[in-house]
């Protein structure tokens, strides 16, 4: 398998993306995350840029990783200073990284305009920079910034400044499209010529996802003989973000035979989620191969074309990438449908079971009230075995009262919650305060409870979703569903509630969270 090198910039790419704030505790956690799915290369920020960066180096100098190599990033030294006088520059030796990427302007404009030097000069400062540091023993990598805009408009200029690259010694020459502008048909002729000119020299591609192109640029990039695929691993990045590795990845390793990365690909969607908890970012339901939707089925005609040869609607294995297989409940399910879904619940009912038929008709009177199973299996499951006739409630509410106060005197307790549970012969009083009255009944139910069932205390609410519906009443009288998911530290599932009160909703899908766990 022909080797191609990952290197991620989550740490300095991805940090500039709006919303993106990420703590040295942070940046350690996903350094091990990368390291642990086996990426060549992190490229971690620039110690000159800002005192945390040069903490961080501090710190990640003394971790031990076993797949990836750390580099430090920075730009070519200043025009009126020699390299050796360059605080930036110095700064990247200080944070003692075997790497270091350095970019320099390929695009004559920036020369011009931003430098404002002349391209004779431009010349110097990526001669000196890269041979400065290769002196220094660094591997080095040479980011070529705006190089496809620089080759459209002065292709003599941009390949000069590769040439001053590389015979100072580069390791590795990246082109850039920094403007995440140029079309999936002009970066391949492009990439097709430089790969010519620059024969026995590692070529990379770096590419912005503007056009939304990035990973379709970077693929094409390696077809023409690229062997370094730079990009962060959920696609994060400034502007419209950059080329999301969490994808080119296994479309290169999966279905073009190429080997990215040192560890198992079994583990991505556990390293995605990792990174996009860390980012404060939920992952995309249809993102491509790690997203909750990736493979799941809900037409009734591709559910029975998956349940007789799974092939025919899904491009990959789901377990190849960590992720699994999900059949969704509607309005429009079949028999086949529930069978699919039912397989893991209750394996020996068949499409001709009356109990089959009974789950179709209350999952069409369920979703006719407003309820819907999609994303809700956990709800689905205890719907199912009440059907069936296996679920016994583990508790019955006897009364609930909340109330909220604004402004709250403390400024963060705005609700309060009592409610009287009985389980078997026994009753339960609980109480507790809360950011709002759901959450009161959530401490409150979890109280109560965990005086009999323990394991309940480690129950958490970590998403709350509410829709309203349409329907015959409107606006603030209109139906609601409320969609919970929970979690043990485990496992996750997902719960449903729907009625005209949003406190009612909310407790029908806090009764089911907490029911699942216990059946």
């Amino acid at each position: 398998m022909k080797k191609i090198q990952i290197l991620d910039s989550t740490l300095r790419d991805g940090a500039q993306s709006e919303g993106i704030s990420f703590s040295v505790s942070d940046k350690l956690h996903i350094i091990q995350a990368l390291d642990d799915i086996g990426v060549s290369y992190i490229e971690a920020g620039n110690p000159g840029s800002n005192p945390k960066d040069i903490e961080f180096f501090n710190r990640a100098a003394e971790i031990k990783l076993r797949h990836a190599k750390i580099c430090a990033f920075g730009s070519t030294r200043r025009k009126n200073l020699k390299v050796e006088e360059d605080d930036n520059v110095l700064s990247l030796l200080k944070a003692r990284t075997d790497v270091v990427v350095i970019f320099g302007k390929s695009w004559d404009l920036h020369i011009r305009e931003i430098l404002r030097t002349s391209e004779e000069n431009n010349l110097d400062l990526v001669y000196d920079t890269v041979n400065f540091f290769k002196k220094k023993d660094k591997e080095l990598i040479f980011d070529a910034e705006h190089f496809f805009d620089g080759f459209k408009a002065n292709r003599d200029c941009a390949i000069n400044v590769l040439k001053a690259a590389a015979a100072a010694g580069a390791d590795s020459l990246c082109l850039c499209d920094t403007n995440g502008g140029c079309s999936p048909g002009e970066l391949q002729s492009i990439t097709r010529e430089i790969i010519s000119l620059f024969p026995g020299h590692q070529i990379g591609i770096h590419c912005h996802n503007d056009m939304g192109c990035a990973v379709a640029n970077s693929m094409l990039a390696v077809d023409m003989g690229a062997t370094q695929v730079q990009g962060t691993f959920i696609g994060i990045g400034e502007r419209c973000g950059n080329a999301d590795l969490s994808v080119i990845i296994p479309n290169l390793q999966l279905k073009q035979g190429f080997e990215c990365i040192s560890s198992n690909l079994e583990n991505l969607s556990e390293v995605v989620f990792a990174i996009s908890e860390i980012c404060n970012m939920t992952v995309p339901f249809n993102k491509p191969y790690v997203g909750l939707s990736a493979f799941a089925h809900k037409g009734g005609m591709h559910i029975d074309g998956v349940a007789k040869c799974a092939r025919s609607f899904e491009h990959v294995v789901p377990e190849s990438v960590g992720n699994k297989r999900r059949f969704l409940m509607s309005e429009v399910s079949g028999r086949t449908t529930v069978l699919a879904k039912l397989s893991r619940i209750a394996p020996e009912l068949t499409k001709d079971s009356p109990e089959t038929a009974a789950i179709v008709q209350r999952l069409k009177e369920l979703e006719h009230e407003g309820y819907q199973f999609e994303s809700a299996d956990a709800s689905f499951e205890l719907m199912v075995l009440n059907v069936l006739k296996r679920y016994s409630p583990h508790f019955k509410l006897q009364m609930y009262k909340t109330s909220g106060e604004y402004p709250s005197p403390d400024g963060e307790m705005t609700a309060y919650a009592m409610l009287k549970i009985q389980v078997g012969d026994t009753t339960e009083t609980a109480a507790s305060m809360g950011n709002g009255p759901v959450n009161a009944l959530d401490l409150a139910l979890r109280k109560a409870l965990s005086v009999f069932y323990p394991e309940v205390s480690k129950v958490q609410l970590i998403d709350y979703k509410v829709r309203v519906l349409t329907g015959e009443q409107a606006a603030t009288a209109a139906k609601v569903r409320v969609l919970m998911e929970s979690t043990n530290g485990e496992e996750v599932w997902t719960t449903v509630g729907v009625s005209t009160d949003i406190i009612q909703a909310s407790w029908l899908a806090l009764v089911d969270s907490i029911e699942y766990i216990l059946k």
